[in-house]
């Protein structure tokens, strides 16, 4: 779908901006729930082959461990995971599978949504602007579900293991309520499809002049022990490894928004050329 370009020699109101993100913002909101109601009617997929795959000691991430241990010649298989997942209120599987449903209609609305956002938006831009914002909308979507599968496949499974494994005496059995195990998966797994965007939250504070990669390269250091706390904060396992294994990728993403930050300044340096 083309996006529809506003007149140029025609002044919007406040109010006629007003009118126009609120159908935009309509749009996404219909989306999203239309996609929830179908996660809703598909809740065997949605809980049992999603939500509470990560507590089964067959799920693909602890098989993939066991295999890397096999080949480091060191002990990384989970052979079981000892806690069981139970419900306290009467209504809390239904409201939380209303709860679930909205949450993945968010999820997999989010590209529609930053689509919307893009034409809200676009019609204020220059041709210029728009030249060098050219897919935009596929490179914020494709962060957020990488770092969603980030989130869902290395941390959400090693904080399940690690919390739900966790004693402080024998004589304890480990009973998850419903809530606690699920804001766990979705919070650990909506926060890094969130990290993942850092690229792009780059690019726009390099486009307004807040940003440069001279000062990122500066604080190189800086970012990377803010990085290490970062991964130990989101890892609760205390073990080097896993926190490794979230603060590379967050390590990665900076060097990546330094190469943003420095074509956004090339770009404005041959435009004041030009």
């Amino acid at each position: 779908m083309l996006l529809k370009k506003r007149d140029p020699n025609y002044d919007m109101t406040f109010l006629d901006h007003l009118e126009a993100l609120r159908w935009h913002v309509v749009r996404s909101v219909i989306v999203i729930c239309l996609l929830g109601f179908v996660a809703f009617f598909n809740k065997e997929l949605i809980f049992d082959g999603i939500i509470l795959a990560p507590k089964n000691a067959d799920f693909w991430t602890y098989r993939m461990m066991c295999l890397l241990g096999q080949k480091l010649n060191v002990d990384m298989c989970i052979t079981q995971i000892d806690f069981s997942v139970i419900n306290l209120d009467i209504s809390g599987q239904f409201t939380t599978h209303m709860w679930v449903a909205f949450v993945a209609g968010c999820v997999l609305g989010f590209p529609y949504l930053v689509w919307e956002i893009w034409r809200f938006i676009s019609p204020a831009l220059s041709e210029r602007e728009i030249k060098y914002s050219r897919g935009i909308v596929f490179f914020t979507s494709a962060l957020f579900l990488i770092g969603i599968l980030f989130g869902y496949y290395i941390i959400s499974p090693l904080s399940i293991n690690f919390l739900g494994s966790y004693h402080v005496s024998e004589e304890i059995r480990n009973q998850i309520s419903m809530d606690s195990y699920i804001n766990i998966v979705t919070v650990m797994t909506l926060s890094s499809g969130l990290v993942f965007e850092l690229p792009m939250i780059i690019y726009f504070l390099s486009k307004i002049g807040i940003m440069s990669p001279a000062f990122m390269r500066k604080y190189r250091k800086h970012a990377m022990i803010v990085n290490l706390i970062i991964a130990a904060v989101i890892t609760p396992s205390p073990d080097v490894t896993s926190q490794m294994l979230v603060a590379i990728p967050l390590f990665l993403l900076y060097e990546i928004s330094i190469f943003v930050s420095a074509a956004v300044e090339r770009n404005k340096n041959k435009n004041s050329i030009a």
